[in-house]
This record gives C-alpha cells, sequence and structure tokens, in this order.
C-alpha cells in the first residue's frame, strides 16, 4: 500500500509562473524525497510601477511517504 502527503508551498520568480513552480519543487526536492506531482492551486504577481515585478503560486506538492 503507498500512502502519499500533500504540502502546501507559496514560491515566487521575476521570470513567469513556470519558473516559480519549478523554483517551489527544487526547493521542496531539498528536503522532501519522492515528490510524485504538484498541482499549482493559485497564479498571482505583485505590480510596480505599472509592470508585473514577481509572479507568484500557490502550489501542492504530493510525495510517497516511505
Amino acid at each position: 500500500m503507498t500512502v502519499l502527503k500533500v504540502i502546501e508551498i507559496l514560491a515566487e520568480s521575476e521570470k513567469s509562473w513556470e519558473d516559480a513552480a519549478r523554483t517551489a519543487v527544487e526547493k521542496a526536492n531539498d528536503t522532501v524525497k519522492n515528490i510524485r506531482s504538484v498541482y499549482v492551486q493559485d497564479q498571482t504577481a505583485t505590480v510596480s510601477d505599472g509592470k508585473i515585478a514577481k509572479f507568484r503560486v500557490n502550489v501542492k506538492i504530493t510525495f510517497e511517504v516511505k
């Protein structure tokens, strides 16, 4: 029987939402092993001087508990 756990992570990037999601997975992988999937729950951005300054994502990362 496989047991999976889900954690929620917030990450940001100056490049794109995709890069923010990639950053979230890479940082989570530093301490969490056996990552199976990532679900992007929300995408937001901060604005400065009328331009997008940072892209933010709220992701749920699923990993196997061994």
